[in-house]
Order: C-alpha cells, then sequence, then structure tokens
C-alpha cells in the first residue's frame, strides 16, 4: 500500500520536543516494517528542509537527507500542477490552507493514494484516512 508523508509528520518523528513525536516515532516505524511504498512531494522536501534547519538545526537537515529522504518516491509538481494548486487556495480562500497541502491532495488523488502520514487535519478534510 502506498502512503503519502506530509511535512507534519516527518518533523514529528525528527523533533524529540515535537507534542505529535512518540505517536509519530511509533507510525514510522510502523510503515517501515510493513514495507510501505511512501510517497511524497518535492514541496514537501522543500517544506520540511526549511523548518529542519531553522527549528532544530543542520543536523536534522543532514539526517533527513541522509536517511529519510532516499526512502520515498517523490513526485516532482509540474507548472501546472502547481497553477492548479495555487487557484485552489485562492478559490478556498482560506489562510491556514497551504499550497503545499493542495499540491500534496492532487498529487494523491493522481496517485490513487488514500492514506496520509500526517497530523494536518486538512488531509482529513479532503477525505483521506490520516496516518496515526
Amino acid at each position: 500500500m502506498t502512503i503519502f508523508v506530509d511535512t507534519s509528520a516527518i518533523y514529528a518523528v525528527l523533533d524529540r520536543d515535537d507534542v505529535n513525536h512518540a505517536g509519530a516515532d511509533r507510525s514510522w516505524r510502523r510503515l517501515l516494517e510493513d514495507g510501505s511504498d511512501l510517497l511524497t512531494t518535492n514541496y514537501v522536501l522543500l517544506e520540511i528542509g526549511v523548518l529542519l534547519q531553522a527549528r532544530i538545526g543542520l543536523v536534522a537537515l543532514r539526517t533527513f537527507h541522509e536517511n529519510i529522504a532516499p526512502l520515498l518516491q517523490i513526485d516532482w509538481i509540474s507548472e501546472k500542477q502547481h497553477d492548479t494548486a495555487v487557484a485552489t487556495v485562492l478559490t478556498a480562500d482560506r489562510k491556514k490552507l497551504s499550497v503545499v497541502d493542495c499540491v500534496s491532495f492532487q498529487s494523491m488523488r493522481e496517485h490513487g493514494v488514500r492514506a496520509a502520514f500526517c497530523f494536518d487535519r486538512h488531509f482529513r478534510e479532503q477525505g483521506f484516512e490520516t496516518i496515526p
């Protein structure tokens, strides 16, 4: 089964002070043990990289790029996908709904993925199953 991997979950895995760390760590280990296919987008890669570097530091960024990113299948977002996501955000007129979120939803739908490893309520609002 393919699972979409969101910034919120990976950040929680790597930040031991994050309120969701314990649940994220357990779920991450289970996903790896189960041999789940893990999908994300280059937008999530960028977002997690920026957050890790700014909030935790370069060691966390290195850990992500050396140990986690190689486990992920990356959906490289096209200009058309980007434009669609921006239009979705502007149409929704919701400040807390991001372009990264909308690109993620679009990627999941295009790849037939029904579940996301995340702590972002927007995935559930869009009808996706969330893990944990």
